[in-house]
């Protein structure tokens, strides 16, 4: 584990909200899953701003991965993370089956998705290196860390565009929703 995922799990652990996401799912036993996105950079944009822990974050993005690609398969996962937990968790925890994302993505957003092999190749896809970060609670209480542009980005508080992709169609409402909420936050266009 490299100094700033050390520093990332420190985070997480000190974040209550996200601990108890990553505990619950854990006990789940879905495939290769992963918590992502917002829950977990918005952590780390608190512990550098000085915010409290769970500012800001509105949801918990979930991604597993099933090759069982039907609508039953993921709703029955969607409906037993709902029922693990308690409300305000229930309604803010978002589950989506990795495997499944090609089949919606361009209807929802306008532009082609290859299928995955796995969670952590959707990381790749994200709008910004900022975003692409991922953890998940190990059997062992470790919190595994995916991020494949690194992590420099989520700490220097910047958000640019993904190296790897067209400029997302959401890219300004995403700035302006988290600019909102962190105007420490450097946008490089």
């Amino acid at each position: 584990m490299t100094d700033p995922e050390r520093r990332l799990a420190d985070i997480v652990r000190g974040d209550p909200g996200l601990m108890h996401v990553l505990t619950t799912v854990r006990g789940l036993g879905l495939n290769d899953w992963r918590v992502f996105s917002g829950a977990v950079y918005q952590s780390v944009w608190n512990a550098v701003t000085g915010r409290p822990a769970g500012y800001g974050i509105r949801d918990y993005d979930l991604g597993y991965f099933d090759p069982d690609v039907s609508w039953d398969a993921e709703d029955a996962v969607i409906k037993r993370a709902a029922a693990a937990f308690e409300p305000p968790f229930r309604e803010m925890v978002e589950v989506r089956n990795q495997a499944r994302v090609h089949l919606w993505f361009e209807g929802r957003f306008g532009e082609p998705y290859e299928p995955l092999g796995g969670t952590d190749e959707a990381l790749a896809r994200f709008v910004a290196p900022a975003f692409a970060v991922g953890v998940r609670l190990e059997a062992d209480d470790t919190i595994s860390v995916a991020a494949p542009f690194g992590l420099e980005d989520v700490f220097s508080l910047t958000i640019r565009p993904n190296p790897q992709r067209p400029l997302a169609r959401g890219w300004g409402k995403a700035v302006t929703s988290a600019t909102a909420r962190w105007p420490e936050l450097r946008v490089i266009e």
